[in-house]
């Protein structure tokens, strides 16, 4: 959630014409990291948790 805030407040100096492309974009991905962990934590086994963190890490490309 840290590196959530960091990036949010790092991507207001990203040009204006790119708010709804790459600043968008990237902020959802980010976003989804941290979501995508917290719903797995929230599930009964091991491997619906490790689906979820293969979610989380193909967001983080």
């Amino acid at each position: 959630m840290k590196l959530c805030k960091i990036f949010y407040l790092a991507s207001n100096f990203f040009p204006k014409d790119e708010m709804f492309g790459l600043t968008l974009q990237s902020r959802r991905s980010l976003y989804s990291i941290p979501s995508n962990i917290a719903e797995g934590a929230g599930h009964d086994t091991n491997a619906q948790f490790s689906h979820f963190l293969n979610i989380a890490l193909g967001s983080s490309f």
